[in-house]
């Protein structure tokens, strides 16, 4: 029989329904009369009947008509809120943020799985898993190291052993002896004090990356948890049954224990979770609409869910990612705006980047080499102006691969510490199955992830603070050969003078974020713990760098592609003529004012989605896969005796 959990002020109640095709007023009315029923008062409501009152589902908050059908608008076991009139609507559903969360009523349950071992997973498999796109299984020798660990602790209990966090308190009360009739009561009293964490929630794609890594963590097999209760997890996950996590409350050690608390809880069956089907709502009705319990914790068990690095390393994972990605991207925006500013590619020769060689820079000054290459691709621009008399250019162009090099080696060098640390166990104490013993160590210790997302913020900012002066340079008349503010009729149009203020706000605010937070440590726990990372903010903080640097780059990218209309008919590159269509094709071009922050929001969902790289890539790939002899035209900006013919030839890699 189709059955409806609904929400009347602050009770929860199931209501069965025999026919479908009674109407959402009927519905409302049922609930009513079930919440009346042990209310003294009858809960203020004289008449079920003439009571008036409003009713959403809980996915998605959308209101519903109290004339359709269930069977239009709800399906079996669907979440819904019936507010009274006079009442106000529940601020227990807490809705994602707008254009946050994929994982809406457009979300399908994926048919591939990730096999976890807690030795191979990536921050890019991290990501997808954070986003849906596949579900969770174990590797036999996963499960096979799980149970060996859990057969371990629970020889611990049966003897009677005096051991940390399995028969102990925690932190201060390390010394005071648990007896074994309350070990249950102790770790369930563990997850719900550490339970007070304080902000908005994160979104559901970052508590699948959450959950998911501490899946992992666990699966190494050195923490204790039974293989019951990480199955029961790996349900959840699979389900989507995401718990209520705020983003606020890590020190970064002892591990980010009030946000692991929190995922826990909601594993419980107490506080808050959300789910595709039933949005937000109490843990235990969206567990048992899925058809699954609440974890029952065993000795040890909570402390294994609770203590680790996973907040810090999942949103750096996210950042991580991010930040490889627009540090591509910029090097296509940067090569865009120098045709557009009439910049040389001399810089960019092989020889100077052999004579200091950091990778990064060698492979930024190639790229850019691929891009702009006049033998490769023919650039009327470049031809335009070859036999110009300027000497040489500003550094915001000339040093593009000083400057975009660094942030990609520090890229690649976080990465490599992120990666480490996914498949790190970072639990306490450590359980070795294999050596019959438990060691507490400080594993759980954030200072990797937290120092190395303190290096990326100062890194991929420095992305944004040379794109915003390649901005200015676009807008000022004075520093290009362009209208001012890139719009004709000045004066009555003021085109991208306030576009250049808003990336000018961006990088003054990311100066601010890429303050280390890993340098502050405050004493915690009686001084207990009394050497912290503040990891958890070093990880909000690297994401809100990313996001900022992405919105720079993207107004760069309007701005150079506004650039282009003033040299037409004149075109660019074939790699940077396709990058221009792509943006047209969501952005047209700006004839004089309008509403420019749809604009700028469609371009940062090409960056956010690749789709500038993907458009350059196969035009770099091919440039790298082949041998081609580097085009060094005669130039106003380098002086030769002899200046060599330009080669067209094409020469395969043997």
């Amino acid at each position: 029989m189709p059955r409806f959990t609904v929400h009347i002020r602050d009770e929860w109640l199931a209501v069965p329904c025999r026919d479908t095709t009674n109407s959402i007023r009927w519905l409302g009315q049922e609930a009513l009369k079930r919440y009346i029923k042990n209310k003294p008062d009858n809960g203020g409501i004289a008449d079920v009947k003439d009571t008036r009152f409003l009713v959403r589902r809980c996915q998605g908050l959308g209101l519903l008509d109290t004339d359709d059908t269930i069977d239009d608008v709800l399906e079996d076991n669907d979440f819904v809120e019936l507010a009274i009139e006079g009442d106000t609507m529940s601020p227990d559903f807490i809705p994602c943020q707008p254009g946050v969360s994929h994982l809406t009523a457009a979300y399908r349950e994926p048919g591939e799985f990730i096999a976890l071992d807690g030795n191979s997973l990536t921050s890019t498999d991290l990501v997808n898993l954070g986003r849906g796109l596949y579900k969770i299984k174990l590797t036999a020798g996963a499960e096979m190291k799980v149970v060996q660990s859990r057969e371990l602790l629970d020889t611990i209990v049966k003897e009677n052993k005096v051991v940390y966090g399995i028969t102990t308190g925690f932190g201060k009360f390390a010394r005071t002896v648990i007896p074994v009739s309350k070990l249950k009561e102790l770790q369930e009293n563990l997850v719900r004090s550490h339970s007070a964490g304080v902000g908005n929630p994160l979104s559901p794609e970052r508590t699948r990356m959450l959950l998911a890594l501490r899946i992992n963590v666990l699966a190494k097999g050195h923490s204790g948890i039974s293989l019951e209760t990480l199955l029961a997890m790996i349900q959840a996950f699979n389900a989507s049954c995401l718990s209520f996590v705020p983003e606020k409350g890590t020190v970064g050690a002892s591990g980010d224990l009030a946000p692991l608390s929190h995922l826990a809880l909601g594993l419980m069956g107490e506080g808050k979770m959300w789910s595709p089907k039933s949005g937000w709502a109490d843990a235990k009705y969206v567990l048992e609409a899925h058809g699954l319990k609440p974890i029952t914790l065993r000795p040890k068990e909570g402390l294994a869910l609770i203590n680790g690095t996973q907040m810090i390393t999942s949103l750096g994972a996210e950042a991580v990612e991010r930040a490889q990605a627009i540090a591509r991207q910029a090097d296509i925006v940067a090569a865009l705006t120098l045709e557009v500013l009439k910049g040389t590619t001399k810089a960019f020769d092989s020889d100077i980047h052999t004579l200091r060689p950091h990778p990064g820079q060698v492979e930024v000054a190639q790229r850019f080499r691929s891009l702009l290459d006049s033998d490769h691709h023919s650039s009327q621009i470049a031809e335009s102006h070859r036999f110009c008399d300027r000497v040489q250019d500003a550094y915001t162009m000339r040093c593009c691969p000083q400057v975009h090099g660094i942030a990609n080696d520090t890229i690649k060098f976080v990465q490599n510490i992120i990666n480490t640390e996914i498949n790190s166990a970072t639990d306490n104490p450590m359980v070795f199955a294999e050596r019959g013993e438990t060691i507490s160590g400080g594993n759980f210790h954030g200072e990797y992830p937290a120092k190395a997302l303190d290096f990326l913020a100062i890194a991929v900012h420095e992305l944004a603070s040379i794109s915003e002066r390649r901005i200015e340079r676009l807008c000022n008349p004075s520093l290009s050969e362009l209208p001012a503010f890139l719009v004709n009729e000045g004066g009555l149009n003021s085109g991208f003078m306030i576009a250049h203020c808003t990336a000018a706000a961006l990088v003054s605010e990311n100066k601010v974020l890429c303050h280390p937070s890993s340098v502050d440590s405050l004493s915690t726990s009686a001084a207990t713990e009394d050497h912290v990372s503040m990891g958890g903010w070093a990880a909000r903080k690297a994401l809100r760098v990313v996001e900022h640097v992405e919105q720079v780059l993207a107004i760069e990218l309007l701005a150079a592609c506004q650039g282009i209309e003033f040299l037409r008919p004149l075109r660019t590159t074939t790699p940077l003529e396709k990058v221009y269509d792509l943006v047209r094709s969501v952005v047209k071009p700006w004839i004089k004012d309008r509403f420019m922050s749809p604009d700028i929001e469609a371009v940062h969902r090409l960056i956010l989605d690749q789709k500038v790289w993907n458009v350059a890539k196969p035009y770099i790939d091919k440039y790298q896969s082949e041998y081609i002899p580097e085009s060094r035209p005669i130039s106003p900006t380098a002086f030769s005796l002899d200046p060599p013919a330009s080669p067209r030839k094409r020469i395969r890699h043997e």
